[in-house]
């Protein structure tokens, strides 16, 4: 595609509310991921975290990670919310998250450096399910039976927790207030599991029958580290009694009614963000099912994860990277390279300047580049982005930003703006594809229809993508502290971006640390130029740019 001479910056109009539009002048501010979660949706919270009263999650658990950087200091969050970080900030995990307490536990002695009171800002709901060590071990069983068919779970205990929340054999946080009860259900429960996933089968690996074993025994030391049990669990259901014990006693007065609480902020005027775990196509309904996860990513969950109404929600940001990434399995339109690094890739030249990049452990070594080399794009995204799991330590598959993909997003969720991330990992690619609509295979010649997502993965691996070539850039963006000071050709790849979308762009991240994501102060521009206004609609919650330029 030919580069279009994009215009100056428009002078912004009055009716365009880019307070609220970015999240900074919101009541209440959810950010969900667009597309197969690792978007960078963290820095964006922890950002809008330091002006909010109530930072809360809605979904998921465990399988979830946010890794923050603040003042040249590491904080990885798999259950708290980004919120911890503000320590004038009241911190709630919904109804709708399924907790680990030990690994919770542990989220908070980290941060005890960083505030040694900062369990008395984290309140968990009385209807929030438990995951216990018995539903990690059933999910390693079940996931390994998949065979071929695996699904590529984390193996956290996600799935088979929200499996016995639907069929109501599950425990919450409100049962710990009543431990006698909580007792007499755990152990029905570890019996019941013991029951249908302890006994040897014939056909089961090594590692089935270990889990097996250790599910039979409850002897979670074992199955977390056979040969030390050094990493976390118990030796016997009495150990585990014990445990739990304890921590009904130190959270005993952070579990509460959540409804009540969150109700009872929106009234006092707190300004509330919400954080999504994961992201719309790992959704169990709107996700390239069955390669999801098990809970609701997508914004319907906010209300029911949280127990608010959806006129409460004032703004929807959509975190989008500026490339496509997914971890695990299942069909990838866009994608370059996998978690192996054996497919054939794409090869652009590198006009950026040189770097080395270690990579520890691996067989080739460092990761380098040199200006004028002609280079693997799949792999440069995967090491030049540092594109290994938080939660798992795979390695991402990575591909070209795939437009339509976006669009079923923004469908779904209703974004009013995007923040775009990691566009600093694109510099030195001299020639950037964007992936601007599918086509059938059988069918070239016919576009498919805007936003639509194919919901079976046999028609998924039909999609081809018809693509544009935009001109990349070589300067260092990492520094860059404004829209105005980035190259040219970066700003022209967002713009294009905003157009493909219809939907404005509010932050652009170029960079890890917090500083380094810009706020841009913008509403969409038409192609040719013009600015739309955005008049509110009548009564209640404005119109998402997502259905079209007139937000």
């Amino acid at each position: 595609m030919q580069n279009k001479a994009y215009p100056a910056m428009p002078s912004l109009p009055a009716p365009v509310e880019t307070g609220r539009l970015s999240g900074e002048d919101s009541s209440f501010c959810v950010v969900l991921g667009a597309q197969w979660g690792d978007e960078g949706k963290g820095k964006l919270v922890d950002i809008l975290a330091q002006n909010v009263q109530l930072c809360a999650r809605f979904n998921g658990g465990a399988n979830a990670g946010h890794t923050l950087l603040v003042d040249g200091k590491k904080y990885a969050f798999h259950l708290l919310p980004c919120g911890m970080i503000n320590k004038a900030c009241k911190n709630l995990i919904g109804n709708g998250v399924v907790v680990h307490i030990p690994t919770l536990m542990r989220e908070l002695e980290d941060l005890k450096e960083f505030d040694p009171r900062a369990i008395e800002r984290v309140f968990i709901s009385t209807r929030a399910h438990i995951l216990f060590d018995s539903h990690q071990i059933i999910d390693g069983i079940l996931e390994a039976e998949q065979g071929t068919n695996s699904i590529g779970t984390t193996k956290r205990g996600i799935g088979p927790c929200y499996s016995a929340k639907a069929i109501r054999n599950g425990l919450r946080f409100g049962e710990l207030l009543h431990f006698e009860e909580f007792e007499r259900r755990l152990r029905e429960l570890i019996a019941w599991s013991q029951k249908r996933f302890g006994d040897p089968r014939e056909k089961d690996t090594p590692s089935q029958l270990q889990l097996r074993k250790a599910l039979r025994e409850y002897n979670t030391k074992y199955a977390f580290d056979p040969e030390n049990g050094a990493k976390g669990g118990v030796s016997s259901i009495e150990e585990e009694i014990d445990r739990y014990r304890k921590f009904a006693e130190l959270l005993r007065t952070q579990i509460v009614d959540s409804v009540t609480l969150i109700h009872e902020d929106i009234s006092r005027g707190y300004k509330v963000l919400v954080e999504g775990a994961n992201a719309a196509l790992l959704d169990i309904d709107f996700g390239t099912y069955p390669f999801v996860t098990s809970s609701n990513t997508t914004i319907g969950s906010v209300c029911t994860g949280l127990g608010v109404p959806p006129r409460k929600i004032d703004t929807v940001i959509g975190v989008v990277k500026a490339y496509t990434t997914r971890v695990g399995h299942g069909p990838f339109p866009t994608e370059l390279q996998n978690e192996a690094q054996s497919l054939e890739d794409h090869f652009e030249t590198y006009i950026g300047r040189a770097v080395s990049i270690e990579r520890k452990g691996h067989s080739s070594g460092a990761y380098s580049l040199q200006t004028g080399q002609k280079m693997k794009v799949g792999e440069m995204l995967q090491e030049v982005g540092h594109e290994y799991g938080t939660t798992t330590g795979r390695r991402r598959r990575c591909g070209w930003l795939d437009i339509a993909l976006v669009k079923y997003s923004a469908m779904v969720n209703g974004f009013d703006s995007i923040n775009l991330t990691k566009l600093d990992v694109l510099t030195g690619v001299s020639k950037i594809r964007i992936a601007v609509a599918y086509r059938n295979k059988q069918m070239t010649e016919v576009r498919l229809p805007a936003g639509y997502f194919p919901s079976h993965l046999e028609d998924l691996k039909e999609v081809v993508c018809e693509y544009e070539t935009l001109e990349g850039w070589s300067e260092d963006i990492s520094k860059c502290t404004s829209w105005a000071s980035l190259p040219l050709n970066a700003r022209k790849y967002v713009l294009r971006i905003q157009e493909l979308l219809s939907i404005p762009i509010s932050w652009v991240g170029v960079g890890p640390d917090r500083s380094s994501m810009l706020r841009v102060q913008m509403p969409i521009v038409r192609p040719d130029g013009s600015v739309p206004s955005a008049p509110s609609s009548p009564g209640g919650r404005r119109n998402s740019g997502a259905s079209g330029p007139s937000w």
